[in-house]
C-alpha cells in the first residue's frame, strides 16, 4: 500500500493525507480551495467567511466550490460561551451538508450533536484533542477520527510531543491525524511513519501566495525559527503559540491573576473565554483589512523551522509528496 493511501484519503476521496487546517482569520476561500485542488483537503472556517470576508455563509461555500471540484471540509467550534453562536454554527453546519460537504473538524467542546447531524448524511467528524481525556470524550461522542494537536502546533496548542500524544490517544480504534510541527517534507513523512493517517497544517499554508493574510505576517513566518515560538495565555486564556516579538516580550505570556481565576472557575470560564476570543477575533479581523503593527501577535507553530519562503500551495504539496516518494 502506498504511503499516501491511508484511512483518511480513502474515507475522503483525496490524493494525499494533508489537511489544510481551518484558521481564523487566514482561511480565505482561495486558500481553502488551493489545498483541495492540490490533492489534500482544505477546511473552511465559518467565521472567516462571514465576519472577515463579509460573505453569506452559503455564498462563501459556493465561492470555494467554484474554485475546486475536489472535496472540502468545515470547522465546527462547539465552545459554550454563547448560545446564539452555537445556534448559528448549527445553521451553518446544516447549510454545509446541503452544499455537499461531508468532512467536519470539531473543536473545543462535545461533538456529539455534530456527529448526530453528520453521520446520517454519510459524513464523518474528526475532533481536535490534546490529551487522553479529551480523546476519550470524543470517542464516547461517536467521532470517526481524532486530530491530535501537539506541542508544536500554532494557535491553540497542546502540551505533548507528536510521539507521546499518538501513543496516548491511539487506544480508541480511531484514525489519528498529526497537527503541529509539519512544515517540510521530512516532518510530513515522519508523521506518516509514526502511524498517523495524515497531517494537518496551518502555519505552512499561511506563508503561501493564495493566503490573503498581510505580507508582514507571511514574512515573519518565513523569517522565524523554532526557538522564536512561545506559548501565551494572554490572548484567549488558553495556551496559544505565537512568534516571539519585542511586543510579546514586553507584555509577557501569562494572563493576570484575576483573569486566571475567572478562566478556570466552572461558573465563569466559558463566559470569560468568550470575551477573550471575541476581543482577539476582532483584532485579527481588523489586521486582515488594515495590516499589522508592532503591537500585534503573529500566531504560528514550530513548523516555521521548515518554512523558507512564501510559495504557491501546489508547489509545497508537490514537494512534500515527491520527497516522501524519493526517500522511501
Amino acid at each position: 500500500m502506498s504511503l499516501f493511501e491511508t484511512t483518511l484519503t480513502k474515507a475522503l476521496g483525496i490524493d494525499y493525507p494533508i489537511i489544510g487546517g481551518a484558521m481564523y482569520p487566514c482561511s480565505n476561500p482561495e486558500l481553502v480551495a488551493a489545498v483541495s485542488e492540490a490533492g489534500g483537503i482544505g477546511i473552511l472556517q465559518p467565521l472567516t467567511l462571514v465576519h472577515v470576508h463579509g460573505l453569506e455563509f452559503r455564498d462563501g461555500v459556493r465561492r470555494i466550490k467554484d474554485l475546486t471540484d475536489r472535496p472540502i471540509g468545515m470547522n465546527v467550534i462547539t465552545e459554550k460561551s454563547a448560545a446564539k453562536y452555537l445556534e448559528r454554527m448549527r445553521e451553518w453546519l446544516n447549510i454545509a451538508l446541503e452544499e455537499g460537504i461531508r468532512f467536519f473538524v470539531s473543536s473545543l467542546g462535545d461533538p456529539r450533536w455534530i456527529v448526530d447531524l453528520v453521520e446520517p448524511a454519510g459524513g464523518c467528524v474528526y475532533h481536535d484533542v490534546t490529551e487522553h481525556k479529551w480523546a476519550a470524550k470524543a470517542s464516547d461522542a461517536g467521532v470517526h477520527g481524532l486530530i491530535a494537536v501537539n506541542s508544536r502546533a500554532g494557535g491553540h496548542t497542546g502540551s505533548r510531543s507528536p510521539e507521546a500524544l499518538l501513543d496516548e490517544v491511539s487506544g480508541f480504534d480511531l484514525p489519528v491525524v498529526c497537527a503541529g510541527g509539519v512544515g517540510d517534507a521530512q516532518s510530513f513523512r515522519r508523521a506518516l511513519e509514526l502511524g498517523y493517517v495524515g497531517v494537518q497544517m496551518g502555519t505552512r499554508f499561511i506563508a503561501t501566495e493564495e493566503c490573503t493574510s498581510p505580507t508582514e505576517y507571511k514574512e515573519a513566518i518565513a523569517d522565524a525559527g523554532e526557538s522564536d515560538i512561545v506559548a501565551t495565555t494572554r490572548i484567549t486564556g488558553v495556551p496559544v503559540s505565537v512568534i516571539r516579538t519585542p511586543f510579546v516580550e514586553q507584555v509577557g505570556t501569562k494572563a493576570g491573576p484575576l483573569a486566571r481565576r475567572l478562566l478556570t472557575h466552572p461558573r465563569t470560564k466559558h463566559w470569560m473565554r468568550g470575551i477573550y476570543m471575541f476581543r482577539f477575533g476582532k483584532r485579527l479581523r481588523d489586521n486582515m483589512h488594515h495590516g499589522m503593527s508592532h503591537r500585534d501577535y503573529y500566531l504560528a507553530g514550530k513548523s516555521v523551522a521548515g518554512v523558507q519562503a512564501v510559495e504557491p500551495v501546489k508547489t509545497i504539496i508537490d514537494r512534500f509528496v515527491l520527497a516522501a516518494h524519493t526517500t522511501r
